[in-house]
């Protein structure tokens, strides 16, 4: 009866460590470890690092409270709005902390953590999975976050905006890319909200240079250069 009823209460934690089960038990910690270990060796909780474990085996759910601050971007959030078909099997949290953390396996899920500058967290919100609170980019800073790390090609990067337009704000990508400062990304997102008809991005202009750059990273550094933008237009016209 005490493990159905410490389940239970477990059930409502996205994870949990020793200092939980030993108040849910009210006990202490060395009991607390070693009920846990039995629990473990059941397989009815699972353990995600030292000190962390969870009842629920759903990965977003675990990567959302692993580290705090955090939030998950990229392929996975790009997913979560339905704006790629491609199945993720990574999901990556991006945080400001400093501390070192490395790949977590849950399931057939991989969770891997990028450090983020302050000056570029922000541009998420709160999401409801299975009535647990996540904190997920908006579709516009998941799609700047990948150029930001160069995690998806700038190519991509045009393609998946230009199939996407009525679930994205043009005006809300502009402000977020003013918002990061990023003078290369102010030239590439300047050059592909124009070329795929959102206005304004005078805005984006003036925060580029005069600096020729490509316009996909991930491609060889030859094309037509674009004057307004000074990015040579290495990828295929959209």
């Amino acid at each position: 009866m005490q493990t159905i009823h410490a389940i239970k209460i477990l059930e409502k934690y996205p994870t949990f460590n020793v200092s939980t089960l030993a108040d849910i038990l009210n006990k202490d910690n060395d009991y607390a470890k070693v009920y846990l270990n039995r629990m473990k060796n059941k397989g009815i909780v699972h353990k995600i690092q030292r000190n962390v474990y969870a009842v629920n085996t759903d990965p977003l759910i675990v990567a959302s409270r692993i580290i705090w601050p955090s939030y998950i971007s990229l392929w996975e959030a790009l997913h979560y709005h339905g704006l790629t078909e491609q199945i993720p099997h990574e999901i990556c949290v991006l945080t400001t902390c400093t501390k070192s953390l490395k790949l977590i396996t849950t399931g057939n899920t991989r969770i891997t953590f990028k450090r983020i500058m302050p000056k570029y967290f922000f541009g998420f919100s709160k999401v409801h999975i299975k009535n647990f609170e996540v904190f997920m980019a908006e579709p516009e800073k998941a799609i700047i976050d990948a150029a930001l790390f160069h995690e998806i090609s700038f190519s991509e990067i045009c393609f998946i905006v230009k199939e996407n337009k009525d679930k994205i704000s043009g005006n809300k990508m502009t402000d977020y890319v003013y918002r990061t400062k990023n003078r290369a990304l102010a030239k590439r997102f300047g050059w592909l909200l124009e070329n795929v008809g959102y206005k304004p991005t005078e805005k984006l202009k003036d925060l580029s240079y005069k600096t020729i750059i490509p316009l996909d990273y991930a491609m060889p550094n030859s094309g037509t250069r674009d004057r307004k933008w000074n990015v040579i237009i290495n990828i295929k016209e959209l």
